[in-house]
């Protein structure tokens, strides 16, 4: 069994998340800047067996695409075209960043390291992943466990 990878793409950073083999725990792997995230993703691939990636795609409260949405929808056409194989699925990245904020201050984050942009990118794939797990564990009315 491979590992998830969880993006929450920005438009200069990326956060990243990712499982551990067994897809029970999700951990931050990093911040990329967005233009080196293929890059990054190629290296990745050949070093760990990943299954599939989420990305998380950003909404309005009213369930509209956000202003990011579009540079989102062209990212996953860049990704597919580089690796074809790999399935790639959106989900909801609303309110991911203010849950972050609120993570780091409930975690007893010092204000220094809660400044530093990159660790709510962090912090933000590893709620979407979290989400992610506990909806495909969740059974679906009608469904059996």
């Amino acid at each position: 069994m491979g590992r998830i990878l969880s993006l929450d793409f920005g438009q200069k950073r990326t956060g990243l998340a990712v499982t551990d083999p067994l897809q029970i725990i999700a951990t931050a792997l990093d911040t990329i800047e967005s233009a080196a995230l293929i890059g990054f993703l190629k290296n990745y691939f050949q070093k760990e067996t990943v299954d599939e990636v989420i990305i998380g795609m950003p909404r309005r409260l009213d369930n509209t695409p956000s202003e990011n949405a579009a540079r989102v929808k062209q990212f996953i056409e860049i990704f597919k075209k580089n690796f074809p194989q790999m399935p790639i699925h959106e989900v909801d990245e609303r309110f991911t960043s203010s849950l972050a904020l609120d993570a780091m201050l409930s975690g007893g984050m010092k204000k220094k390291n809660r400044q530093i942009k990159g660790n709510v990118d962090k912090i933000s794939a590893v709620l979407l992943l979290q989400n992610y797990l506990l909806d495909k564990s969740t059974p679906r009315t009608g469904e059996r466990t």
